[in-house]
């Protein structure tokens, strides 16, 4: 059976539950760009990392497929049992990344080692997959299509863990932070 459908070819796609919306569709918007960040977390994991990283990234990783899932489906709540918990666990990981570092004196830039920048990467899409979200949760009037507040809270604590996974990448790699200076 080949992978292409054809079914897509008039600019509209089908949500989970077979209604066709278009392309563009905010909903569609919302889940393709939490796939779009479940990507470069894959790219980040196609780097060198110790096993535990590695392990916290393909956590993230199965979540946000599951956080997909619930965008792409109107009234989807079927990843709560899972996403509750990790925003829990996400904020364990940054209190414990925040406990290793240095206090922030100034803004810092993108960069330093490749995995820091890749983490900033992650950080930024993060930041647009959550207002992605929430255009889509102001764009529903109907409360049986709502969109669990869960899901957004998730995007933006992780978004907040790549901030300082990225610093801790930077530290442990003896490579300072880039600090942003005014010109």
């Amino acid at each position: 059976m080949p992978i292409y459908t054809r079914t897509g070819d008039d600019g509209n796609t089908g949500l989970f539950g077979n209604r066709r919306v278009p392309k563009d569709h905010l909903r569609i918007e919302a889940y393709g760009t939490v796939d779009e960040l479940n990507s470069f977390v894959g790219v980040l994991r196609a780097e060198p990392l110790d096993a535990e990283f590695d392990r916290q990234l393909k956590q993230i990783q199965d979540t946000l497929f599951e956080i997909g899932a619930d965008l792409a489906t109107e009234g989807g709540t079927a990843s709560l049992p899972r996403v509750e918990p990790a925003i829990t666990e996400l904020e364990r990981w940054i209190d414990a990344s925040e406990a290793q570092l240095p206090a922030l004196r100034t803004f810092v830039l993108p960069g330093g080692t490749r995995v820091a920048a890749l983490l900033h990467m992650l950080r930024t899409v993060a930041r647009r997959a959550e207002r992605r979200y929430w255009t889509l949760v102001w764009s529903i009037d109907d409360p049986k299509l709502a969109v669990p507040t869960q899901l957004g809270i998730y995007l933006n604590r992780l978004s907040d863990l790549c901030f300082s996974w990225a610093r801790r990448a930077n530290l442990r790699a003896g490579t300072p932070d880039v600090p942003w200076t005014r010109h």
